[in-house]
């Protein structure tokens, strides 16, 4: 077991590590920016380090900085939670280089399922449809217009490396190509280090299902479901729920079925989702991405489960075997998560960084509130915006439904603006209620006059 991991993060994914060495009796270091000396993960690890500025390429992107404050706190495991460096193979190597585990896969799967293009030729070869695209990075503006005009437009360029909706940008003509390519790849430089974008068919009204995965040392690959995560805005997640309520249990066991042989085949070993298009018309599923780190949305299979995904990630990473029982899982009940951001949504989603005056946290039978912030605390506006995740489980949909908006009226943040009041009116929403939403569902939604009819 180890005895001290290092936790390469900040904020709540941080603090929700650190709740999961505690309970299994491992010390934690923190490591922070200057801008987040206050920020709660450094309250709660046994250490606390700064290893540089505000800038996250100066700091939590720091590869030689996070080593060597590892090395002087003698930890002997590196834990990336996601975003940052959690799906950077040269950041895996190095800590095995140096005699750290590396709470994820390593070098060579991160480059082969963390790598979006790579993963997609990779499942492509187990038999997994794939959507139709580029066989792997597209290599110029006029390479990419040849397969637009082959699979026909709308399509989107992707960034190989990273997620989070970043580097992205959908084209719906030729016309639009050149700026979106120099775009995509300037900011998949900027946020991953790596500039390489490949394109797929755009969907404009897919579901959006993804399926998480454990593995452990000893070949043993098991699923732990599915998450629903359609409501989407920039493709960035907004809620997310589970089980989805638009696949039927066959469907399921048949996504779950194919995602557990192709983590086999790789070799995969910890935690991953891979993430799949969902044509309800047709009924037909396709392999979209696969991340190779733990979600920001794996409260809500956690609650449905009675799983602690993390802390079992970190015993997978130590050696520990699965127990068989996990291949006769069954969902138990419903769970919803809302990703509460720094932002106002009645201007156009604007970060809101500041100081916040008051807090009151919501709580009860079934409620979950994964955070970092406090009364007093101030939000930097050096990195995402989101502050907290609030999490309900309960028997049905509808009473999951129904717990999170009497969750979201007691939620109290103020000094800043946050999307409590846009998800709310979502939660009402008809298509919401249905469950027929797909990831072209904000793009039409009036939010701002709900908003100000419910002020």
């Amino acid at each position: 077991m180890f005895k001290k991991i290092l936790v390469a993060n900040r904020g709540e994914i941080a603090l929700r590590v650190i709740r999961a060495c505690k309970q299994l009796g491992i010390k934690t270091v923190a490591v922070y920016s200057d801008v987040d000396a206050l920020c709660l993960h450094t309250k709660f690890a046994d250490e606390a380090i700064c290893i540089g500025p505000g800038d996250s390429s100066k700091s939590y992107l720091n590869i030689p900085a996070i080593i060597s404050a590892a090395e002087l706190t003698n930890a002997d495991a590196i834990h990336p939670g996601y975003g940052f460096l959690s799906e950077n193979p040269q950041f895996s190597d190095i800590c095995q280089n140096n005699n750290l585990t590396f709470i994820g896969p390593s070098a060579d799967i991160i480059n082969t399922m963390g790598n979006k293009s790579k993963a997609k030729e990779t499942m492509k070869s187990f038999g997994v449809p794939v959507i139709p695209g580029s066989n792997g990075n597209i290599d110029s503006v006029e390479h990419g217009m040849e397969i637009a005009n082959e699979v026909g437009y709308p399509v989107i360029i992707k960034a190989s490396s990273g997620g989070g909706g970043r580097g992205m940008r959908v084209v719906h003509s030729k016309e639009d190509f050149e700026l979106s390519y120099s775009t995509a790849k300037s900011e998949a430089e900027i946020s991953f280090n790596d500039s390489n974008v490949y394109l797929e068919k755009y969907f404009t009204s897919p579901k959006h299902i993804e399926i998480q995965i454990i593995a452990d040392k000893n070949g043993n690959v098991y699923s732990l479901l599915d998450r629903e995560c359609s409501v989407q805005r920039r493709h960035q997640k907004i809620i997310e729920e589970s089980p989805s309520p638009a696949i039927s249990d066959d469907l399921r066991k048949e996504m779950s079925s194919i995602s557990v042989k192709a983590a086999k085949d790789v070799g995969y070993i910890g935690v991953g989702t891979i993430e799949y298009i969902y044509d309800s018309s047709t009924e037909k599923f396709y392999f979209m991405e696969m991340n190779t780190r733990i979600q920001v949305e794996h409260p809500v299979t956690e609650m449905i489960l009675n799983y602690d995904i993390v802390k079992n990630q970190i015993l997978c990473h130590a050696g520990l075997t699965l127990p068989e029982w996990l291949l006769d899982i069954n969902p138990r009940g419903h769970s919803i998560e809302c990703r509460i951001n720094a932002e106002d949504p009645l201007s156009n989603f604007m970060p809101s960084p500041g100081t916040i005056t008051s807090l009151h946290l919501p709580g009860g039978n079934g409620v979950r509130v994964d955070t970092h912030i406090y009364a007093d605390y101030t939000i930097p506006s050096n990195y995402d915006s989101m502050i907290a995740k609030i999490i309900v489980h309960a028997s049905s949909r509808n009473e999951s439904i129904k717990k999170m908006c009497t969750v979201l009226d007691e939620c109290v943040i103020e000094g800043i603006k946050t999307t409590i009041p846009f998800q709310k009116e979502v939660l009402k929403n008809e298509e919401f209620l249905n469950g027929t939403y797909t990831t072209d569902f904000l793009n039409t939604f009036q939010y701002k006059e709900k908003i100000n009819e419910s002020d």
